[in-house]
């Protein structure tokens, strides 16, 4: 509550709400480029390869699948 009422009577916008918001954006960037590459390419994209920082990520059988076997 200190917070809320320090950045409405000081009239300065508090540096740490910019950062969360810097970091949640590049985190969904990074996050999404991950998923992106790991999936399947859209038309006119399925020759295109993954770049070397971009980890592959393999699909798991959930244990169900295994267990009907």
């Amino acid at each position: 509550m200190y917070l809320l009422l320090e950045a409405a009577a000081g009239g300065k916008f508090p540096v740490y709400f910019v950062a969360v918001y810097v970091i949640g954006f590049i985190a969904a960037v990074t996050i999404g480029s991950i998923a992106w590459y790991n999936s399947k390419k859209p038309v006119g994209w399925e020759d295109t390869k993954r770049p070397d920082y971009i980890p592959e990520v393999k699909a798991e059988k959930p244990p169900e699948a295994e267990a009907e076997k």
